[in-house]
């Protein structure tokens, strides 16, 4: 019965999110221009995953059947290849459903706003929380039905669980990659020409590129960041389950199944704490709430289960190395603290300083989290060992139901003031979004900093995890500084986030300058400021799409191709290689998301009347800042944590081939 408990606790969180679609549709979408609004860029996202799963698909089954024939030549066992196939669906599948939400209550946030800010939070983040409880609802049911498959084999179990996480993986890549393009290319074509060029405001409907750039928050912030965070939460819970066949505990192969399940319970108990008229208050109950609750319930069934605490603090340490993350992104992105209010001011030099500022506060800002990270993985490991840091990871991501509906409430919040701003709701209607979407812009960096951290602890039990397997296929392996091997892997494996970030912000600034020359010719031959025509919005949406699924190819391959490459040379450079990008790319990853979410919130700290306002100086010299930033903080960075940990279960998951 006690194997039973995750897969109920799934089933929950399912039929949780099920009754919070049924509530969110129960409410009003507005008047007849904001239900057409809504619906475009509904259509607009559906259709850009439609086009984008095409090509999903299309890897999806190669690299199935590839699984299949290596299945007859190796001890793969053939059940990974199906494992990788549910993986990838749920994946898809928990993305999609979230999407489909936001973009159904984008409106209905606008329209609730006219009663209060409070209504306008209830539904936003209600839209979140599907999302959230999607996504570890999914994630739970699919590792916990292969696990009460297969359990009692583990060498079986271990390479199917590892397929299901590569197929889960895969395509968080390609959605991160392929949504953050879309999005920034669209974001980056409204803004320099309607803000910078024109002096039109963000939502203006008379720019050609406003509803390209809110379908882009949904494809990217919602479906992007929804299949990022499935594959973070099935990928430590795997680590952990397969690294429970070396220790002793009682019931430690069922720990990290039992302690994720928890974690739902809790996120679902603690959205109670999300009310009240002060927003960022009201989310921060929400999310403090779940860590508290999460604690003490997990802290009693670790004394009914095992023999000893240590499995539990190591899952404690988790939950707070995510919670000071967490902290240290709110403070150097937020608008209301000093690192945002100085790139603001820089602002009123130009561009240049804007930038150099946001620079120097992203940089500076990964001391926090990798030193909160390295005590957090240092202490698990006294505690509980190798599968003590599997279990941190575990317990960051415990009650990331919670937190991922605080990230995804950003996406809804935003889209409903860019509808209130284009269905002329008012001034009033239109700075109750705003406020909810300032709030938004904070909770969506925390996220990627949650994200970028989650993926990072979940690398590291991911190596330690494949060390352990490689050490069982190959014998001893050489893993010493002197090794000529191990450092060529380590400086390819540091190599490889830069050559992706190349790959990802390049993509960006070419699919931004079509928008850029598409939303200039609209201005310059459809007479639309002069009110002569009207915009072409289905054509930057085209062309938004077009250039996001053409570019995330390359740069997504690369995190499948390269460890098969190194793997089948030599395995301990392997392991350098899968070591040098967890360390490169975790910084790497840091940088680009805080320095691009503390550039957005200096434009917004403008925005909001400080330093001479929208239309000034400084505004137009922050945008900039902020174009500089989008890909950063919504492409390359987010994408990175993806990379680190994909190349980690690629590698477990092709073991078989490189003994």
């Amino acid at each position: 019965m006690l194997e039973l408990f995750p897969l109920f606790t799934g089933l929950v969180s399912i039929f949780s999110a099920f009754a919070l679609i049924v509530y969110i549709l129960k409410k009003p979408a507005g008047n007849e221009k904001m239900v057409e609004i809504s619906k475009a860029i509904q259509k607009g996202a559906i259709t850009f995953l439609n086009e984008e799963y095409k090509i999903i698909a299309i890897f999806v089954i190669i690299v199935m059947l590839f699984l299949f024939v290596a299945s007859y030549f190796t001890n793969l066992p053939w059940q990974t290849a199906i494992a990788f196939l549910t993986g990838a669906f749920f994946s898809g599948l928990a993305g999609n459903i979230g999407m489909r939400v936001a973009t159904k209550a984008n409106a209905r946030t606008a329209e609730a706003s006219k009663k209060s800010v409070r209504n306008g939070l209830l539904v936003a983040f209600s839209s979140g929380a599907v999302m959230g409880l999607a996504v570890v609802g999914l994630g739970i049911i699919g590792v916990s039905v292969f696990y009460l498959t297969f359990g009692e084999d583990s060498s079986i179990l271990s390479s199917i669980l590892f397929g299901f996480g590569f197929g889960a993986s895969s395509i968080a890549l390609f959605a991160r990659v392929g949504g953050g393009i879309y999005t920034k290319s669209a974001d980056i074509g409204a803004d320099l020409v309607g803000k910078v060029e024109e002096g039109i405001p963000e939502d203006d409907p008379r720019n050609p590129a406003v509803i390209a750039d809110n379908v882009g928050d949904n494809v990217g912030d919602v479906a992007g960041m929804g299949a990022d965070l499935f594959e973070s939460y099935v990928d430590s819970i795997i680590s952990a389950i397969s690294l429970a066949f070396l220790v002793t505990y009682a019931y430690a192969k069922v720990y990290p199944l039992i302690i994720a399940g928890l974690g739902i319970l809790a996120s679902i108990s603690a959205m109670i704490f999300v009310r009240g008229k002060n927003v960022y208050s009201a989310l921060r109950n929400g999310l403090f709430g779940s860590a508290i609750i999460f604690a003490v319930i997990a802290f009693v069934i670790t004394h009914i289960l095992l023999s000893d605490y240590n499995p539990f603090f190591a899952v404690l340490v988790g939950l707070i190395d995510g919670i000071v993350i967490g902290l240290s992104t709110e403070y150097f992105t937020s608008e209301q603290r000093k690192p945002a209010q100085k790139i603001a001011k820089a602002a009123q030099t130009g561009a240049a300083t804007d930038i150099l500022q946001g620079m120097s506060i992203g940089m500076i800002s990964t001391a926090i989290p990798i030193v909160s990270t390295c005590i957090a993985m240092v202490v698990a490991y006294e505690f509980a060992g190798f599968y003590g840091i599997a279990l941190a990871a575990v317990g960051m991501l415990s009650t990331l139901g919670i937190t991922l509906a605080t990230d995804c409430y950003g996406p809804v919040a935003d889209n409903a003031a860019g509808i209130a701003e284009m269905a002329g709701l008012g001034e009033e209607i239109r700075k109750r979004t705003e406020s909810l979407d300032a709030v938004g812009n904070t909770t969506a960096a925390m996220g990627k900093g949650f994200a970028i951290g989650s993926a990072a602890i979940t690398a590291l039990a991911l190596l330690f995890t494949f060390v352990k397997k490689a050490e069982e296929v190959v014998g001893v392996i050489n893993v010493k500084l002197t090794s000529p091997y191990l450092m060529t892997g380590i400086f390819v494996g540091a190599m490889l986030p830069f050559l992706f970030s190349s790959l990802t912000i390049g993509a960006v600034g070419r699919a931004a300058g079509k928008m850029v020359n598409e939303v200039r010719r609209q201005f310059r031959e459809f007479g639309i400021l002069e009110g002569k025509g009207k915009p072409d919005y289905e054509r930057c949406v085209k062309i938004a799409t077009r250039g996001a699924l053409r570019e995330m190819i390359l740069p997504s391959s690369l995190a499948v191709i390269v460890p098969i490459i190194i793997g089948v040379w030599r395995v301990e450079a392997l392991i350098g290689l899968l070591a040098g990008a967890t360390a490169s790319g975790f910084l790497l990853a840091i940088f680009l998301a805080n320095a691009g979410g503390a550039w957005d919130n200096a434009k917004k700290y403008i925005e909001a009347g400080n330093l001479g306002g929208k239309g000034s100086f400084a505004h137009k010299a922050a945008v900039v800042g902020d174009t500089v930033g989008d890909p950063c903080k919504d492409t390359a960075g987010p994408s990175l944590n993806i990379l680190i940990k994909l190349m980690s279960i690629v590698s477990l998951v092709f073991l078989p081939l490189f003994g």
